[in-house]
């Protein structure tokens, strides 16, 4: 993980990004442990209370559950939850802007798609 925050959203919002991207491209598996809240603390030299929320609201979403005594636990399901619903927030939210700024530039769709054809053969 990058140590780098932006001033736009909150550091424990940002956190909580990182571990979701880390789920979703299988850094983090299912069943796999999280690094404990004091370790990510040190490492990114941040607020135990900081790295805590971040965790609670992973927590709260249902993509991480606590152990008491072991730790936090990447929930079975998590991963398929995540690719669901980011997927639903990207069709919602950023394609519309995309395709937008695609016709703002007059870019040609299936040139855009052409290296990706190409990828799969």
């Amino acid at each position: 993980m990058s140590t780098h925050w932006n001033d736009s959203q909150p550091i424990y919002w940002q956190l909580k990004d990182r571990t979701i991207a880390m789920i979703l491209d299988g850094t983090l598996e299912e069943g796999e442990a999280l690094p404990s809240v004091r370790t990510v603390a040190a490492e990114f030299q941040l607020n135990p209370i900081t790295v805590s929320k971040s965790y609670q609201a992973l927590v709260d979403e249902g993509l991480v559950e606590k152990r008491r005594g072991l730790g936090m636990f990447v929930c079975e399901g998590a991963r398929k939850q995540l690719l669901s619903s980011e997927r639903a927030r990207f069709l919602e939210e950023e394609w519309p802007a995309t395709i937008n700024r695609i016709e703002q530039l007059g870019l040609d769709p299936q040139k855009l798609l052409d290296p990706l054809k190409k990828k799969e053969s």
